[in-house]
């Protein structure tokens, strides 16, 4: 896959696309997508994956990246390379640090399905060839806060034990009025409908939709009842983003 334009623009939300892994996990991709053909540097796609008891991951390789998974319902057990065996539950969080290197696997714990969100996050040239590494966290390790119209978790940023070699930030966001969130100043991000329905803006936005927010924007988010999200921002490296099946070179 070739470098893709982040800065591209759109004039509201875009409905994601749903794919299916060569393992028979299916998910819904919020970029790249045949309706948003592009990256958003620093950040490689986005997607929500559905997986059933009989489904999963096998073990496999990845290089030269960081994958952040949030879990929505359910349990998902990871294994790796490094010797590490988790099990992720419902709001709590992984990362793993690809760099040089690492094998791992995902599957559904418990005979249950599960479902989940997959962030990979390009890692700068310079250090493609970091260790590997893995870090997770749980529901209530993550700093949660009330703010003016929603209910804020902070999966990466600010008090969460989990970080990136990237300068990004990553917000569970539940939104019973309106909530305005702003991207800093020359970074990229982007909003993920995970459930529910209420606006962007005034455009309707609802689970499965993605917005690309660039570059010092502000935009608000409205719901008479309950809108869940993601809000992701972060710096752009402004290197290409050349992605070969489960590296990223």
């Amino acid at each position: 896959m070739t470098q893709r334009d982040s800065s591209a623009s759109t004039d509201g939300p875009i409905p994601g696309e749903m794919v299916q892994h060569g393992t028979g996990v299916n998910s819904n991709r919020a970029f790249p997508t045949d309706g948003y053909p592009h990256n958003l540097d620093p950040f490689v796609l986005f997607e929500q994956f559905y997986i059933d008891p009989e489904t999963g991951f096998p073990m496999h390789p990845h290089r030269g990246f960081e994958i952040v998974s949030y879990m929505i319902e359910g349990g998902m057990e990871h294994e790796d390379s490094l010797g590490v065996a988790n099990t992720a539950y419902e709001n709590d969080a992984m990362r793993i640090t690809a760099g040089s290197g690492i094998r791992h696997s995902e599957f559904p714990a418990d005979g249950r399905a599960c479902t989940g969100l997959q962030l990979w996050v390009n890692l700068p040239q310079a250090e493609k060839d970091v260790d590997p590494d893995y870090v997770d966290a749980t529901a209530d390790s993550l700093p949660t806060e009330a703010q003016d119209g929603a209910t804020v978790t902070t999966v990466v940023g600010e008090g969460s034990p989990i970080s990136l070699h990237t300068p990004m930030e990553y917000l569970a966001v539940s939104v019973a009025d309106a909530w305005t969130w702003s991207v800093p100043e020359k970074w990229s991000g982007f909003l993920y409908g995970v459930a529910g329905d209420g606006t962007v803006d005034g455009h309707p936005f609802t689970g499965g939709d993605m917005l690309p927010v660039t570059d010092a924007q502000s935009v608000t988010l409205r719901s008479d009842e309950s809108l869940r999200v993601v809000a992701v921002s972060g710096r752009p490296h402004g290197e290409p983003i050349r992605q070969r099946g489960p590296y990223v070179l």
